[in-house]
């Protein structure tokens, strides 16, 4: 099969990498993915790189806005794409989300060459869902009913639609999409290349403390998700004086501006991988810490799977999917959306080092095995060829 997916996020950036691993094992089991992207900041040109023998194609291309508004919007880069895209022939196109940086290239080739059309639904942008999480009223206005036509109307043009999480399977079979044409899709892991290093010399290495206990929580954040980390940080903190909280990687949110000792708080910056793997082994636990929000409801933080990657136990808030997950696969706690429960599941587990380390161990097994990338991989080849048999 040769399979175009098509992505509005800048290359290694949020739904990026659900493409793109999806897509390398698309490549490993034998066919063929062209995989678009944003580029950072090209205007005009394409760039185009081949990976897995020449299997996987990796596609940046040009977008004439600036900074955080190269995100699916620009109508240049629309009609660019779906230029570039007409001059290659697919057997499908895999739409992540709908913006229109994706969508109507992707409509254009299912139109005009009867290409099978599969729209993947990871994140709940429009009313009800991020949009709200905007701190700017007049931003969250303007973009509310934009964010949910797009997010919305084309849904039931898919002959195939993959979701992330069942709150949003029912928002698209509520919206008229056959229940049957719906599969679950989660995010896997990937532990290829990672030794897991010792904690203590992870520690060494960093110059952190080697005995005080290290909350670990890595990337972006939602405002509201930032005050609830803060307000479950401050009250482990009066018991546990000794905790720290390290942020790695980019981060949004200035935490230590939120929490009463700012010394407390260890902010890391961008981190290359091995870095970012020492610091994760170095950390004693992770945290998730979601409100309970549409936009949490209708997404899954691949930050989850990056912990079970690094042997890492961790403790986050039973919504959406999440209460179900760690019932299942027991790497980690849910705790209530309240800073007292998830302190006190925190506290709980730091007295307990056996069951801490029985999580961490659970979640790199389960890593290595059922929630591997290469066991998505398999879900979404199935996907695919049942639609060629159709057609």
């Amino acid at each position: 099969m040769r399979i175009a997916m098509l992505v509005f996020n800048l290359p290694e950036r949020g739904t990026y990498w659900r493409a793109y691993y999806i897509a390398r094992e698309i490549c490993r089991l034998g066919h063929y993915v062209t995989l678009v992207a944003t580029a950072p900041k090209a205007r005009r040109s394409f760039r185009i790189t081949h990976t897995i023998d020449g299997r996987l194609t990796l596609v940046e291309a040009p977008d004439l806005l600036q900074g955080s508004l190269r995100s699916g919007w620009d109508p240049w880069a629309t009609l660019l794409r779906t230029a570039w895209l007409s001059s290659v022939s697919f057997d499908l196109v895999h739409a992540f989300e709908c913006r229109p940086t994706v969508i109507f290239p992707a409509l254009s080739i299912h139109l005009q060459n009867d290409t099978r059309l599969v729209i993947d639904w990871c994140d709940w942008f429009g009313h009800g869902g991020s949009v709200e999480e905007r701190t700017n009223p007049i931003q969250r206005t303007i973009l509310r009913p934009v964010e949910t036509f797009f997010e919305t109307y084309f849904r039931t043009w898919a002959d195939a639609t993959t979701v992330i999480n069942q709150t949003l399977y029912q928002r698209a079979v509520d919206l008229g999409v056959p229940p049957t044409s719906i599969t679950l899709v989660p995010n896997g892991c990937d532990t290829a290349g990672w030794q897991l290093e010792i904690p203590r010399l992870a520690r060494a290495a960093l110059n952190l403390p080697l005995e005080a206990p290290l909350v670990g929580y890595v990337g972006a954040i939602f405002k509201r998700d930032a005050l609830l980390m803060a307000q479950a940080f401050n009250i482990l903190h009066l018991q546990r004086p000794d905790a720290r909280l390290i942020v790695m990687g980019y981060c949004n949110i200035a935490i230590e501006q939120l929490v009463y000792h700012s010394h407390t708080v260890i902010r890391t910056g961008p981190l290359d991988n091995f870095t970012l793997r020492r610091y994760l082994r170095a950390c004693t636990l992770g945290w998730l810490p979601l409100c309970d929000s549409g936009a949490n409801r209708g997404r899954w933080p691949l930050k989850l799977n990056t912990y079970m990657e690094a042997g890492l136990p961790f403790i986050t808030t039973n919504i959406g999917d999440l209460g179900a997950f760690v019932e299942r696969y027991p790497a980690g706690i849910a705790a209530m959306p309240d800073p007292y429960d998830m302190a006190a599941r925190t506290i709980g587990l730091l007295d307990d080092p056996d069951h801490l380390a029985l999580l961490g161990i659970t979640g790199r097994q389960l890593a290595e095995t059922d929630l591997n990338w290469s066991n998505v991989g398999y879900i979404v080849e199935k996907v695919y060829c049942h639609l060629l048999k159709q057609r």
